[in-house]
């Protein structure tokens, strides 16, 4: 889970200064439906699949690194190709590259739904997340074209609205079908919103393109940035089996070579899908730095906290996707509160502050050992966090929105975006690397000192490549089977803690980059 809520600037990206295309009244209501259903995949998907983790894990017989891939394989696509999935729908049509993505994603997802392996799993899912790169940015696009600007504010604030509710109720409902029918559900409820979706698209959806835009999709930089991201993520993933192991060492270096040529022909090309020229504007470079510190934070931790949730403090898939709830309520129905911060004090002081208080929520979540108590401890954690993030992204779309000119709004908010996707990705890698070093240690420490049996033991570490989702031997006694729970529920913890902590090391770390960085002039962005 990259994200909860939506991702920063998508705002921007919808109000950025597109030219709308002739339509009437019912077409744009037609557009609008279509763009909340098509964000409503987009959002559920993401929420849904990681409460289902944990049911994958243990149907699928699967480690953690697998539980990683399945949400890397979606995020590494989209984050890479999120830049030439819009410009893909400006130059052949957006609503036909939207239609494209719907397509794509749905087949996928029942491939998803159909797979009876890890691997074919972690496959579907990558080419879902083919599917999404084509259809968030269409979405967006779609609102842009079919809208006036006087109107566009409006209109943002309906689909803000609906995709709040649907931030909120995706965990709940994708939980309660994960936990009294299938994981598979997860997935399969993405096939009937996409078929509906489908018949709005070909029978009310007006086309749109941009007449203007007759310059080169950047496939080269695309194909670069997916093999850099494939080959550094793959190599942190492996890393626990060892460093020096030689699919690591290849990954790593494919990774890296890769992402130097990345910037080398992102540098060197007339049409780069990511202009490095923005970046020398102060508030836009310091913007980004900050997402990706804070969304590194929140992308890499919560993927690892329905885990604990599901896999120690013993919560059901419903009750974990809920705890989510209270995020998102506090996120939309704050957030035109937050976005009048800009007006009031400058954007400096909210994306010190916000990130502050998220550092705090962070902070929070580091403390609950097994059996605790979800009212003191997750509850106020979740909440803060959720203040923290509300008081940051209205503010820092307006910073990035506002820190270049008109004609290159939608470019530099599709770049925050992605630099948002890209930083939970290479989170998930990162922290699953610390989490899994502390756990084997913390795990191997107490085994070592208990009264267990050496073939129990032995049993217990040779399946802790799967954490806190270790199957117990069914032969082992009761009062052994409780000292293994144990055992294995404060390993994870004693991870999960080193992981929040980093977590709000990132988030104040973005406080400092805005502090230095960006310069709090005041102004507005359309809301």
């Amino acid at each position: 889970m990259s994200h909860i809520g939506t991702p920063p600037c998508d705002k921007g990206i919808v109000l950025s200064e597109a030219v709308a295309e002739p339509c009437s009244v019912a077409s744009r209501r037609w557009t609008l439906l279509a763009a909340v259903l098509g964000s409503s995949l987009a959002f559920m998907d993401g929420t849904v699949v990681n409460v289902a983790l944990p049911a994958i894990q243990r149907e699928l017989n699967a480690a953690v690194s697998d539980a990683q891939w399945v949400m890397e394989s979606y995020a590494l696509l989209v984050s890479a190709l999120l830049l030439v999935g819009g410009a893909l729908g400006d130059r052949f049509g957006r609503r036909r590259i939207f239609v494209i993505g719907i397509s794509v994603f749905a087949i996928s997802s029942l491939a998803c739904a159909l797979s009876g392996s890890a691997l074919q799993l972690i496959l579907a899912r990558a080419v879902q997340g083919i599917g999404a790169a084509l259809l968030i940015p269409g979405s967006l696009a779609l609102v842009s074209s079919a809208y006036p600007a006087a109107e566009r504010g409006a209109a943002i604030g309906t689909w803000s609205a609906f995709s709040g509710i649907t931030a909120a109720i995706g965990p709940v409902v994708g939980g309660f079908l994960v936990e009294h029918y299938s994981w598979k559900w997860a997935f399969l409820l993405n096939l009937p919103i996409s078929v509906l979706l489908l018949v709005i698209c070909v029978m009310k959806v007006p086309e749109s393109l941009n007449q203007k835009n007759h310059s080169p999709v950047d496939l080269k930089g695309a194909l670069l940035a997916v093999v850099a991201l494939a080959g550094i993520v793959f190599a942190l993933i492996d890393a626990p089996n060892g460093w020096t192991n030689q699919a690591v060492l290849i990954a790593g270096s494919v990774g890296i070579i890769s992402l130097v040529l990345f910037f080398w022909v992102e540098a060197h090309q007339d049409h780069p899908m990511l202009p490095l020229d923005l970046f020398r504007e102060r508030n836009f470079a310091g913007a980004n730095l900050l997402t990706f510190l804070l969304y590194a934070a929140l992308g890499g931790s919560l993927f690892f906290l329905p885990l604990n949730l599901i896999q120690v403090q013993g919560y059901g898939a419903t009750a974990a996707g809920a705890v989510f709830v209270p995020f998102v309520v506090i996120m939309f129905s704050l957030s035109r509160w937050a976005g009048r911060l800009v007006d009031v004090f400058g954007s400096k002081l909210p994306l010190v502050v916000g990130p502050i208080v998220a550092a705090i929520g962070f902070g929070m979540f580091a403390w609950p050992s097994i059996n605790a108590n979800y009212w003191a401890t997750f509850f106020p954690a979740i909440c803060i966090l959720g203040l923290g993030m509300t008081i940051t992204i209205a503010p820092l779309t307006t910073t990035v929105m506002n820190s270049v000119s008109t004609d290159l709004a939608g470019t530099a908010s599709g770049t925050n975006n992605a630099i948002s996707r890209v930083a939970g990705l290479l989170a998930i890698a990162v922290f699953g690397v610390v989490l899994t070093h502390r756990f084997d240690a913390v795990l191997v420490t107490a085994l070592s000192h208990s009264p267990l049996a050496p073939a129990t033991v032995a049993a217990i570490l040779a399946e802790r490549q799967k954490l806190a989702g270790i199957v117990i031997p069914a032969q082992v006694s009761h009062e052994d089977a409780l000292l293994l729970k144990r055992a294995i529920g404060l390993a994870f913890i004693s991870g999960f803690r080193w992981v929040m902590i980093i977590s709000s090391a990132c988030a104040l770390l973005s406080a400092l980059s805005a502090w230095f960085l960006i310069d709090g002039k005041r102004g507005s962005l359309a809301r």
